[in-house]
């Protein structure tokens, strides 16, 4: 079983920053793809960044040039740095990984995809 918690959510003002986290644990033999995704109030929720296993980047147009997505591979944990935040990004924040579990004797095991609980960020004076 493969979990993600995230941190790193809460009120920021306008114009603020926040660095939310994101940790992989359970037994994992690799991750592809992790990403960011968000969720507003009377929303669909939607892809804000994801980062490849490789460092290849993908952004959601209403954050680039704000947002920065980044992993650290060895931790198992996924990075968004926003800054310049406004108060249209106040959503849930939602982490997301794919990848294959491990199995005893370095075995390769099934494919996964799991969902972090979600951080609350917030933008508002």
């Amino acid at each position: 079983q493969v979990q993600l918690v995230e941190s790193g959510g809460g009120l920021v003002q306008p114009g603020g920053s926040l660095r939310l986290s994101c940790a992989a644990s359970g037994s994992i033999f690799s991750i592809n793809a992790m990403g960011w995704y968000r969720q507003a109030p009377g929303k669909q929720r939607e892809l804000v960044a994801a980062i490849t296993s490789g460092g290849s980047t993908n952004y959601a147009d209403s954050v680039k040039g704000r947002f920065t997505i980044s992993r650290d591979n060895a931790k198992n944990t996924v990075y968004l740095q926003m800054n310049s935040l406004k108060p249209e990004d106040t959503a849930v924040y939602y982490c997301n990984a794919d990848g294959r579990t491990a199995q005893a004797m370095g075995v390769i095991g099934r494919y996964f995809e799991v969902w972090g609980q979600g951080t609350l960020v917030t933008v508002s004076l």
